[in-house]
């Protein structure tokens, strides 16, 4: 059968009250379209029988078809109207019904996608029965996806689901089944949501009969690689089984580093989930192999000294501070502005250097990964301090993300689930912060399928006049002024924001955010909600709030992503941080951020051999919670905090 086009755009837009209004006088008029169907799709004119046949002959020519073709043919010959009883004549057009669905899951098999929607779309016409409204929506979603128009399949599988509450108040009862959430979850990881992929394969999992152990893996695989702001979010959900498989990651991610302490958690676990599918992995989970190589000899490349010292010093007084408990090991600190990258195999031979942390510049990064091909003495278990630009990590290789676009996915993906329905993004014009917002958007349009507005703004008027701008305060100005020309007096008046906007992601240092949060704050229309204003790590400035105490007042309500070592909160170490505040009292946040990464690298340079080996295992450190992803890049889940009566506090954005 030849492909015909397909308008996609309204093939996808029937809205669940249209399914269930539909009647019956539809039924010869979509029989002529069929009728076209096969002769456009087929380049034949379909057999029609000239006789008219008994009740008893139709049904036995239905039970015969067996192709999609034979049952369309045999739909578009019975006529109804000249067939026996009333009761007869219903009864027939049942078996219509089921030809015709049974014949678009039949083109599904066939992998002939286009034709089966358009068969499926045109066959709602006829269906009154929520069961073959549902299978048919099921047809049309499976074929969208199959033709990668992955939002409309998404959309036929919303409506399937509104149904199925729909029918809760009635005597058709409609339960979603494996086949939805098989289908759900395959659209959604096209779509790259993959927390909510997860859940519907949590729930596809529940009601698969013939579910096995490898499903169960498979399930266990899927979830170890989530983020701990991604395992929130999934909790959220409320997917089947999630009470006990949540609790069972947490207890990986604590424990996993020490398989006795691991094996005394797991044992709890099963005691108070015996029925959970998950028992049937957990002795697998005892048995895993979790060993940590030795630590003799470490090398440590930083520039300490040249333009970028101060970033070298900070992170080698983190790994000093690391290192004092644990003084097993010899560290041997290399300048990276003072070496010759010729001979540094060389050296590092007559160190025996076994472990190697750095370097921290990213020029320095490509120097040392284009030597590592070509020298055994630098192929040891190496942590990067930044991430390449090009070269891929070998097995031994793992490199610290410290990126700032990766606070703005977890924002976004955060914030999304917060039922904002109209955002936009306030962001200054620098490079660092338009990557933010890039980043920002697009993860955001990747969670709720919608764009969303980002506004730049430089310093100064330009920074007031976007801001307007933005809020449709000088449109309202506007026609404040045009109505006092209107009359005689001046009228007492206040200008309006816009009602529409429900939140603002705001990207601009400490400093730009100190000037923009009041002006929000001041262009908010008293008749108005308050606007919630969220912002990345830029936006807070640990040192200002110890030094300046007033540097609070203009951020009241900003909400923002930290990492752990800047936020007063439980991950924090807040006997080292207040040592580091006594000796460096006017350290700057970017400095101590990259104290904070000295401190982790130590701690997790022997731990990443660990994490390969069990990728549930997270480092719980003052950068962040830490894990290892696939490209053996370790990536954080930040904390959140808020301005509150003067002070900071951490916040659960739950």
């Amino acid at each position: 059968m030849s492909q015909t086009n397909i308008p996609f755009s309204k093939v996808a837009e029937i809205s669940i009250y249209q399914l269930l209004k539909q009647n019956r006088s539809h039924l010869y008029l979509v029989l002529i379209f069929i009728a076209l169907f096969l002769t456009t799709a087929c380049g034949t004119k379909p057999k029609v029988q000239s006789t008219e046949k008994t009740t008893t002959a139709i049904v036995k020519d239905i039970s015969e078809a067996k192709t999609a073709q034979e049952k369309i043919t045999l739909a578009q010959s019975i006529n109804v109207q000249n067939t026996g009883s009333i009761e007869e004549q219903l009864a027939l057009q049942i078996e219509i019904d089921e030809l015709l669905i049974s014949a678009s899951e039949l083109l599904l098999v066939q992998q002939d996608f286009s034709q089966a929607v358009w068969l499926a779309n045109e066959t709602l016409l006829l269906s009154q029965q929520y069961n073959n409204i549902y299978r048919l929506l099921l047809v049309k979603a499976k074929g969208l996806h199959a033709l990668n128009f992955h939002q409309q399949a998404e959309h036929q599988l919303k409506l399937a689901k509104a149904l199925s509450i729909a029918s809760d108040d009635i005597s058709q009862s409609l339960a979603l089944t494996f086949d939805y959430y098989l289908t759900l979850r395959k659209v959604l990881t096209a779509q790259g949501q993959k927390v909510l992929a997860i859940a519907a394969q949590l729930n596809a999992f529940s009601l698969n009969e013939n579910a096995s152990t490898s499903d169960v893996i498979a399930i266990w695989h899927e979830l170890e690689s989530l983020a701990q702001w991604q395992v929130t979010q999934l909790v959220k959900t409320k997917a089947d089984y999630i009470k006990g498989w949540q609790q069972l990651l947490e207890y990986g991610h604590k424990f996993g580093a020490n398989p006795e302490q691991f094996s005394r958690y797991l044992n709890v676990w099963q005691q108070q989930n015996p029925t959970h599918p998950a028992i049937a992995i957990i002795d697998l989970l005892k048995s895993a192999p979790v060993t940590m190589g030795e630590m003799v000899n470490i090398a440590i490349l930083l520039p300490l000294s040249g333009s970028q010292q101060n970033a070298g010093l900070a992170a080698q007084q983190g790994v000093l501070a690391a290192y004092n408990s644990n003084s097993t090991s010899n560290i041997h600190f290399i300048d990276t502005n003072n070496i010759d990258w010729t001979t540094i195999a060389i050296d590092f031979s007559k160190l025996n250097i076994d472990h190697i942390i750095g370097p921290l510049l990213k020029a320095n990064v490509a120097s040392f990964l284009a030597l590592s091909v070509q020298e055994p003495a630098l192929q040891v278990p190496t942590l990067l301090l930044n991430l390449p630009s090009q070269h891929e990590l070998a097995t031994y290789q793992v490199a610290l993300s410290m990126r700032p676009e990766d606070e703005a996915i977890q924002a976004a993906a955060t914030l999304s689930q917060m039922n904002y329905q109209h955002p936009i993004i306030l962001s200054y014009q620098d490079r660092i912060s338009r990557r933010i917002a890039q980043a920002y958007s697009q993860q955001w349009q990747k969670s709720t399928g919608n764009a969303v507005d980002i506004v730049y703004f430089d310093q100064g008027k330009e920074m007031q006049a976007s801001l307007k701008e933005s809020l449709d305060v000088n449109t309202s100005q506007t026609r404040i002024s045009q109505l006092n020309s209107r009359l005689k007096h001046t009228i007492k008046s206040e200008p309006r924001n816009r009602r529409d906007i429900d939140m603002i992601y705001l990207v601009g240092s400490a400093a730009q955010t100190r000037l923009i949060k009041p002006y929000i704050d001041v262009n908010t229309s008293p008749f108005a909600s308050i606007i919630p204003v969220y912002a990345s790590s830029r936006s807070h400035s640990n040192f200002n709030d110890k030094h300046n105490a007033s540097s609070t007042n203009d951020l009241q309500g900003l909400t923002f992503s930290q990492i752990p070592w800047l936020l007063s909160s439980q991950q924090q170490n807040k006997p080292l941080n207040k040592l580091s505040d006594d000796l460096w009292p006017k350290r700057t946040d970017s400095l101590s951020s990259i104290f904070a990464m000295g401190f982790d690298s130590f701690q997790l340079l022997n731990k990443t051999t660990l994490m390969q080996q069990a990728p549930y295992v997270r480092h719980f450190g003052q950068t962040g919670v830490l894990r290892l992803n696939e490209k053996n890049i370790l990536t954080r889940s930040l904390i959140w905090g808020q301005y509150q009566n003067d002070k900071v506090q951490q916040v659960a954005m739950d």
